[in-house]
């Protein structure tokens, strides 16, 4: 019998219902404020500043953002693609581990694993060092690749995004029944045909789901880009505001870069769009390749390269230099910044959470098409770049730290300053449009496994949509609470443009720390602050990478 609960009849419940959908179109509306803001200025005239960009940087913008985006889907989709077939056709040595260790990098931001390469590759770095020792040359005798390039970008983007690709792919395949091997087979199609013909076009959406990820993550980053001096969008976004003091540019700069975001994500739906889903029977499922000799070791070997470039050797050189010189910055500083990163972490985790619950569960009793439409655009501000979302909570608070400031002069002859612009309010506010589809889709995960009869259960007990959500729903949902205020955690520590530009005065975390020695050269001091931030990331990717390849198998 349906539940009454979920689909409400009376009066009572009419009102309950809109309760809830008022509340979350309240939310919705909060969380896309922002998102007006810069999609608004598409519409007011640039100025000469706009007609400046326009005519001179804008084409290099757009042609190096496509080329860094065509290098990273290719890269991405080789190394995902390879390591998901390898563990899950076939059986080699160190399968087991490299399974869930290839999630790893994950953990590794791209801008930190930028400062660590830049460290071992650079002209005084201990490769190019060893080359001109050994081979007894001199600066100009040799070429050797700069790393700081779009090639280079590309090369860190890749070793740290692939793992979106490698576990969706790896999903894919494993779900794909014995019988369409079989079919290839007698068809006459070798192992290596049939994997392109057969299964390699069953996995296209899952490959171009990981794919779009990966790419709305290289469009997001900033502290990478930056680094290697390569001009993107996001760079843009930043000297227009910072360098210029051009908000209306980079607002219209943050526009385009929407529109990427929504190319890629067009794509990927396509990509998927007639897909179909459906569960295998495990024993239905195709039979792992026993690899011997040459090809065992070439197979492992292919999985374990991509994990020791994209999480042993960096983290290995970050430690190297946190522990190996007199430059390590573990004393007060260390601790004041790792506090602050704490704090907006844990602010933005609770309340993310809470609103995560709040949206997920009024949607659900309320069965509003408003509330689902709500949370579907919540799931959106994960596609936004961090940079965007900053210059559209900025410029509306400004003007709103303006206008009280001259009202609180004109009336009370006294100077109050800026409230919110800087504030940390402001900063969680940017950080929960960017980073709450991450608690919401766990928590919504988690509530679907709630059946509509203990609700009806706490319904003839009295108990009223609060007490149940309280009593009934929070318990039952621990985990997945914990899960959602960890993954959103984790994320906070890593986020560097939305922090970079919106962080109060006096008030770094280790993300900016991090780059900030790191522009100034200071390589070895910026590990320490780098390497807490990888640290942080670790232990709940572990936990979850062997959770998710358990359940894979």
């Amino acid at each position: 019998m349906q539940s009454q609960l979920l689909r409400p009849r009376s009066f009572a419940g009419f009102r309950l219902a809109n309760r809830w959908t008022i509340s979350a179109l309240v939310i919705g509306l909060f969380l896309a404020l922002p998102l007006l803001v810069v999609a608004s200025h598409l519409l007011l005239p640039g100025g000469q500043a706009w007609d400046h960009l326009a005519a001179t940087v804008l084409p290099r913008y757009i042609g190096t953002t496509l080329g860094l985006l065509a290098l990273v889907v290719v890269g991405v989709a080789l190394v995902g693609v390879t390591t998901a077939w390898l563990v899950a056709a076939c059986d080699f040595p160190g399968r087991r581990w490299l399974e869930w260790a290839l999630l790893l990098p994950l953990a590794m931001p791209a801008y930190v694993m930028a400062y660590a390469y830049t460290d071992l590759l650079q002209f005084s770095g201990p490769v190019q060092t060893w080359l001109r020792g050994a081979m007894g040359w001199n600066a100009g005798d040799y070429f050797f690749p700069d790393v700081r390039s779009v090639g280079g970008a590309a090369a860190m983007f890749i070793c740290v995004l692939y793992p979106y690709v490698y576990l969706l792919a790896r999903v894919a395949f494993l779900e794909q029944p014995a019988s369409l091997s079989e079919a290839g087979r007698t068809m006459g199609l070798s192992p290596w045909s049939s994997f392109f013909r057969v299964s390699l076009p069953m996995a296209r959406p899952a490959i171009a789901a990981g794919a779009s990820l990966a790419l709305m993550e290289t469009l997001a980053d900033y502290g990478t880009v930056a680094y290697f001096g390569v001009q993107t969008f996001t760079t843009g976004i930043f000297r227009a505001w910072m360098s210029m003091g051009e908000p209306v540019s980079a607002a219209k700069l943050s526009v385009i870069l929407l529109v990427f975001v929504a190319v890629v994500l067009t794509i990927e739906r396509m990509a998927r769009r007639r897909a179909r889903f459906g569960d295998v029977p495990s024993g239905a499922r195709r039979v792992r390749v026993v690899l011997r000799g040459s090809r065992a070791w070439i197979a492992t070997f292919a999985c374990i390269l991509p994990l020791i470039l994209g999480f042993a050797l960096p983290a290995a050189l970050l430690a190297r230099l946190s522990f190996g010189g007199g430059d390590a910055q573990f004393g007060a500083r260390f601790v004041t910044l790792a506090a602050n990163s704490a704090l907006v972490a844990t602010l933005t985790a609770f309340i993310a959470v809470a609103l995560a619950l709040f949206l997920a569960y009024g949607a659900r009793i309320s069965r509003s098409p408003a509330a689902a439409a709500v949370n579907r655009f919540s799931n959106l501000g994960y596609a936004v770049p961090g940079a965007v979302i900053a210059i559209g909570v900025l410029i509306p608070a400004s003007r709103l730290d303006h206008a009280i400031a001259d009202a609180v002069q004109r009336v009370f002859n006294v100077e109050i300053g800026l409230l919110f612009t800087g504030s940390l309010a402001a900063l969680v506010y940017a950080y929960l449009i960017r980073f709450l589809a991450i608690a919401l889709q766990t928590v919504e995960a988690g509530l679907s496994r709630v059946t509509p009869n203990m609700e009806d259960a706490a319904r003839s007990l009295g108990m009223n949509a609060g007490e149940t959500l309280a009593k009934v729903h929070a318990p039952m949902l621990r985990s997945s609470l914990v899960t959602a205020a960890l993954l959103v955690f984790v994320d906070v520590m890593k986020e560097l443009p939305a922090t970079f530009v919106m962080r109060p005065f006096n008030f770094d975390t280790l993300a900016v720390q991090a780059y900030n020695l790191a522009s100034d050269e200071r390589l070895a001091e910026a590990s320490t602050a780098s390497l807490a931030i990888v640290a942080v990331g670790l232990v709940p990717l572990v936990v979850a990478s062997r959770r998710l390849v358990r359940r894979g198998d």
